[in-house]
Parts: C-alpha cells; sequence; structure tokens
C-alpha cells in the first residue's frame, strides 16, 4: 500500500491525466461543433462535419463523468469550493452539454432552413462556450480565485462571474478556444475529404499561429505579471486534509517549480512542438496532424499543472485559505480503494475507446450523406 504522500501525488497525476483525456477525446468534438458553419457551406456539408463525431460525441463524455467523479471522490474541498463559487460558469459550460445532445437529436427534424439554422447555430455556441469558459477556469488558477475559510472551516465566497472575466484570463480561454478549435480542425481533416477537408487544413494552420501566439503571450504574462504562491516552511505532505494548518505567501514566481524540477520544461515544449507539428503534417491530411494537435493539447494542460504544483486552488482573499496537492484530498484508506478501482477500470475504458475508433476508422463522403438522405 502507497502512503499518504504518494497516494496524494499519484491522484493529482491521475485528475491530470483525466483533464488531459477529457479535452483531447471531448475537445475536438466542441471543435468541430464550433466550426460547423465555417466548415459546412451547405446543409449536406454540415451533415459531413457532424457525422465524423456522432458516432462518438456520447462515449467521449465518459472522460469529463470521469474527470468531475475523480474530483469529487480524491478532492472534495476542491470540487465544493469550485462548484459552488463559480456556480454560474459551470451552470453555463452545463447548460452547453446539454444543449449539444438536443442540437444533434432536434437538428433533423424539421426540413426547414430556419430550424436548420437555429440548431446549427445552438452546436457551434455550445462549443465556443465551453472551449473559453474552460480556458477562463484555468486562468482564474492563477490569479487566486475569491474565497476563503473560517476557523471551522466553513467557506465563503465573495465574487461574481463577472470579476472571473479577468484580462488575463480572457486570455487564457483565448487560448483554450484556439487550441481546441485546431484539434476539431485537425479531425475533421482526418475525416473528411474534398472541399471540406481543405477548409478544415487551412483553418488548422491559422489556428495553430494564433494560438502559439496567444501561449507564448500567456507564458510571459504569467512569468512578469501575475504573482505567484508558495508555501512558507516545509510543506506537511501527509498530515490531515485542512487547508489553515500551512502559510502561504504570494508575490513569489509560477515558474518557480520550473527552476525546482528543470524537466517541467518538456510540457511547453511539447505544446509548441505539437502546434508546430500541426503546420508541417496537416497538409498530409492523415493521422500525424491529429496526433501532433493532441500532444499541443496534453503539452498545455501539464505546463499548466506543473506551474500551479503543489496548489489546485488558490485563494486571492486568504492565500492561508488555498487548496494544494497536501491538504485537500480524502482519507488515506479512500485513495487507496478508488486507486484500486482504477486500475481496474480505467484500462477497460481505454480498450473499449480504443476498439470503437478502430471500427469507425475512415472518412465521411458527401456521397454517403446524399445516399442515406431518406434518414433525415
Amino acid at each position: 500500500m502507497f502512503d499518504y504522500e504518494s497516494l496524494r501525488v499519484i491522484w493529482w497525476v491521475l485528475l491530470g491525466a483525466l483533464l488531459i483525456g477529457f479535452a483531447i477525446m471531448d475537445g475536438f468534438d466542441f471543435g468541430i461543433a464550433a466550426l460547423l458553419r465555417v466548415l459546412g457551406r451547405d446543409n449536406d456539408e454540415r451533415r459531413v462535419v457532424l457525422e465524423t463525431i456522432e458516432p462518438v460525441w456520447e462515449g467521449n463524455q465518459v472522460w469529463f463523468v470521469l474527470g468531475g467523479g475523480a474530483t469529487f471522490a480524491a478532492w472534495p474541498m476542491l470540487y465544493a469550493v469550485s462548484f459552488s463559487g463559480m456556480y454560474l460558469a459551470i451552470a453555463l459550460v452545463l447548460l452547453a452539454f446539454i444543449l449539444r445532445p438536443v442540437g444533434f437529436n432536434f437538428r433533423s427534424k424539421v426540413h426547414d432552413q430556419r430550424w436548420l439554422n437555429t440548431w446549427d447555430w445552438v452546436l457551434t455556441g455550445s462549443g465556443i462556450v465551453v472551449m473559453l469558459i474552460t480556458g477562463v477556469a484555468f486562468g482564474n488558477l492563477f490569479l487566486g480565485v475569491p474565497f476563503a475559510f473560517d476557523g471551522d472551516l466553513r467557506m465563503s465566497w465573495h465574487g461574481s462571474f463577472f470579476e472571473l472575466l479577468h484580462p488575463f484570463a480572457l486570455v487564457a480561454g483565448l487560448v483554450s478556444l484556439s487550441m481546441l478549435l485546431t484539434h476539431g480542425a485537425c479531425w475533421a481533416a482526418l475525416k473528411t475529404e474534398g472541399a471540406i477537408c481543405d477548409r478544415a487544413v487551412r483553418f488548422a494552420r491559422w489556428s495553430a499561429l494564433i494560438y502559439v501566439v496567444l501561449y507564448v503571450l500567456a507564458g510571459i504574462w504569467l512569468g512578469y505579471g501575475v504573482p505567484g504562491y508558495a508555501i512558507v516552511g516545509p510543506a506537511v505532505t501527509d498530515g490531515v486534509s485542512n487547508p489553515l494548518l500551512k502559510d502561504v505567501v504570494r508575490g513569489s514566481s509560477w515558474f518557480a517549480s520550473y527552476m525546482q524540477h528543470p524537466w517541467f520544461w518538456l510540457a511547453p515544449a511539447a505544446a509548441l512542438l505539437g502546434a508546430l507539428g500541426v503546420q508541417l503534417r496537416i497538409a498530409a491530411r492523415g493521422l500525424s496532424a491529429f496526433l501532433c494537435s493532441s500532444l499541443m493539447v496534453a503539452g498545455t494542460i501539464l505546463s499548466a499543472g506543473f506551474a500551479l504544483f503543489p496548489f489546485l486552488l488558490p485563494s486571492s482573499l486568504n492565500p492561508k485559505s488555498s487548496l494544494t496537492v497536501w491538504d485537500a484530498s480524502s482519507s488515506h484508506g479512500t485513495l487507496g480503494i478508488m486507486l484500486g478501482v482504477t486500475v481496474v477500470f480505467l484500462p477497460i475504458v481505454i480498450a473499449y475507446t480504443s476498439w470503437v475508433f478502430s471500427v469507425l476508422r475512415g472518412r465521411v463522403t458527401l456521397e454517403h450523406i446524399r445516399q442515406s438522405t431518406h434518414h433525415y
């Protein structure tokens, strides 16, 4: 059995892995939805674009469920504070998740152009909302969020939804948006052909370039314009989960962990290499460009996670209340049992997902869509 400190680190790694899995697997779904009217110029072309994700989007949401469930069980304080304080932002994300399947199912029910256009815009909006708000949320982690605990660990929140729209957070949101739009365009280039594929290739090149500019800008801003958090004195890594038992100061660099662990720089390097790979390989219209965009997504999330470590949710009201890997987890026994369950079931999810994508390999064509017109 692992000791408490090791289990906390393992579950921090697993949380990151689940976030990466969600961003890669569900990210191209939302990217495709947001690009629906860009890649498809008429109803048949838009049906081609939607057909690239309709067989898999529900399965991809497993990663979202796993991430939420793991946060609830392994990091209950993180779940409680973030879901309570960012209620409106999370409600908007959930609304987008709800409207997406409604759009898929209702779009083809009425043969009227206004009806089709309405649901096309709903799908486009759902994709943009999720990609932008999740990025804004990540940006606010570095700024600190306005919560604090009293002596009885009762949480109070002293902010509003609009206060989360800090300029740095908006840049982080645009990083997320450009990254996942690129990811979606790479998926479209892999799964379509003809004019739709050509549009996806052109879009991916531009969006990957915009991503690099925004990612570098966010990194420079984070390093020189956003004060970091640091634990004062030795951290108690195997103690009880009480965030008030530590002292935290604000004013250090968010890249201090990179100085202590130089291999952390592999994460931003992977993000930028992934974006470069998209530029170099997207013209081949094959799997390699999609793998590069996946590397870009993974590197981006890892670079943010490495910069934050060991913080999970810093507090701008009372830095002492900040949640860290060492004081926001479930008990040793709970983490151990969950790890055993994860070891059994996560490989099953990965194996099943791999099998599904293997079965559904190949491109969606206009001819296929037009032959199945009677289904619409």
